[in-house]
């Protein structure tokens, strides 16, 4: 399953959108996610688009995920290359962290905007319409 996820902060903090777009394999979208966060920063709305796609994926029963983003700052977090020094990202990270591990293969890639555009757009729907 691809997980495609994003957040958006108007703001920084601002009113915060988490969003997700979950691909199967072939392409097609089993499902398009969005949710609310109230005032909340940037990096913070990326890590809950993420959760919000895992915990779906999970719930679907996937069993291999493929993750893109467009926050270098999540997927490098996520591959070890930085360090999580903000106490408010810490659990969210361990959350992911623990859940990434209840899938038997993982991809984790940093993609461009462009790339993410429909998480994007669920993420910033989400604060529009206080989904």
């Amino acid at each position: 399953m691809r997980v495609y996820s994003d957040g958006a902060a108007r703001g920084n903090p601002g009113p915060a959108g988490a969003g997700a777009v979950l691909m199967d394999t072939e392409g097609a979208v089993v499902a398009r996610l969005g949710r609310f966060l109230g005032t909340q920063t940037n990096n913070y709305a990326e890590y809950m688009g993420l959760l919000l796609g895992l915990q779906h994926a999970r719930s679907l029963g996937a069993r291999e995920v493929e993750v893109y983003a467009d926050s270098e700052l999540l997927i490098r977090q996520l591959d070890g290359r930085y360090q999580v020094k903000s106490p408010t990202l810490k659990p969210l990270f361990l959350e992911a962290k623990k859940l990434l591990a209840t899938f038997s293969k993982v991809k984790l890639a940093h993609v461009p905007r462009a790339q993410n555009a429909e998480a994007d757009e669920m993420s910033n729907r989400a604060i529009d319409e206080r989904m």
